[in-house]
């Protein structure tokens, strides 16, 4: 069989990646009296020593830059039925706090209520990788 190099669709990349299941997490921080999250689909582990995890954001996110200045983040592990927590941080310019259960964790991130897990970050490295960065 022989496989020809064609360049590739950016929606056909994209539509066929879609078919990994991966888990839901919601990315968030506190900044300047603001509480910012969004939803990341783009999350997994890195190393267990030192402990390490890793996310993937676009270059133009919104929420991003202000996780940056803030130099920490909170990673929370959405469950099944938090799908529209999921869905409404997905959202830009959405009201996302309005209506979402959370509290402040030790290092000062909003953690969402009913998440199963939640993890406590500072950011220990950025790397560019096309449009997005790690």
């Amino acid at each position: 069989m022989s496989l020809t190099t064609t360049a590739i669709d950016p929606l056909h990349f994209r539509k066929a990646l879609g078919h990994f299941a991966s888990g839901l997490t919601v990315i968030t921080s506190h900044i300047d009296d603001e509480p910012i999250g969004f939803t990341c689909q783009s999350f997994y582990s890195v190393s267990t020593a030192p402990p390490l995890v890793s996310f993937s954001v676009k270059r133009d996110s919104f929420s991003y830059p202000k996780i940056r200045r803030a130099g920490r983040f909170a990673v929370n592990i959405l469950s099944d039925e938090q799908a529209a927590i999921s869905n409404l941080f997905a959202q830009q310019g959405a009201d996302k706090w309005k209506e979402t259960d959370w509290a402040t964790s030790p290092l000062g991130n909003p953690v969402i209520g009913g998440s199963l897990h939640w993890l406590d970050c500072d950011i220990h490295a950025e790397y560019e990788a096309g449009d997005h960065l790690i």
